[in-house]
């Protein structure tokens, strides 16, 4: 089964700022028939205008995967990290028993665009942790890229969940076909450009959930990339 997530559907928080869109209820967005899929509690799309970002805040019990799209942030937090996240580099926190930290957008002309994933974790508690990392190769097109995964294969950052992240940029019409778990969950989201997702037609911003399928097969219709997340 796959249950399509329409992008002009997500929750959205417009402000002087920051323009988020959320695919999962959120802050002052709560749409209870959207309040996650299996271990993915939060999926946010955020354009932030230069200099401007989010102050110190906390978290608890969440991995945190942030994927910067375009442009750049700046990450402070309490463990003493002092990072710079550029477009193609991916960051996550294990928030474990409590982390803080502030994000900016540290440009004085450019927007900086991003995308930011929450995953429950398997158990709570532990010692919040950091790790980043960049995955900007050009020659890694058309095929499936790991960037997060339970048992860090592949040189992906590690999460606290038997779920595995992948990323795929894809050139105009090129297929891609993966075999599923039909006893798993799989979220895809449609980062940019136009694909078709068994058939369907699905364009940056939509989403979907996937259920009980045993195959997957997304048809790039324009230079695309897509996100999927395999979840327990």
């Amino acid at each position: 089964m796959i249950q399509f997530r329409d992008r002009g559907a997500r929750g959205r928080h417009q402000g002087g700022q920051i323009d988020a869109r959320h695919s999962f209820s959120f802050a002052d967005y709560n749409d209870p028939r959207h309040m996650g899929f299996r271990a993915l509690r939060v999926l946010n799309e955020d354009r932030v205008v230069p200099g401007a970002g989010f102050p110190e805040h906390g978290h608890q019990d969440m991995e945190i995967v942030t994927i910067v799209l375009k442009g750049a942030v700046v990450h402070r937090d309490n463990l003493g990290n002092n990072a710079i996240i550029r477009a193609g580099e991916v960051q996550r926190m294990s928030a474990g028993t409590g982390i803080r930290h502030s994000e900016r957008n540290p440009s004085a002309d450019e927007p900086t665009h991003l995308l930011q994933i929450w995953i429950i974790p398997a158990e709570a508690g532990g010692a919040p942790s950091y790790e980043q990392r960049s995955f900007a190769d050009d020659g890694a097109r058309n095929r499936w890229v790991t960037i997060a995964s339970g048992d860090a294969r592949r040189e992906s950052l590690t999460l606290r969940q038997d779920a595995v992240m992948d990323v795929a940029r894809l050139d105009d019409g090129n297929i891609l076909t993966r075999s599923l778990d039909p006893t798993r969950g799989y979220w895809v989201q449609v980062v940019a450009g136009i694909v078709s997702l068994n058939g369907t037609e699905m364009r940056g911003g939509d989403g979907a959930a996937v259920t009980s399928e045993d195959r997957l097969a997304i048809e790039a219709e324009t230079d695309a990339e897509v996100l999927l997340i395999d979840l327990p």
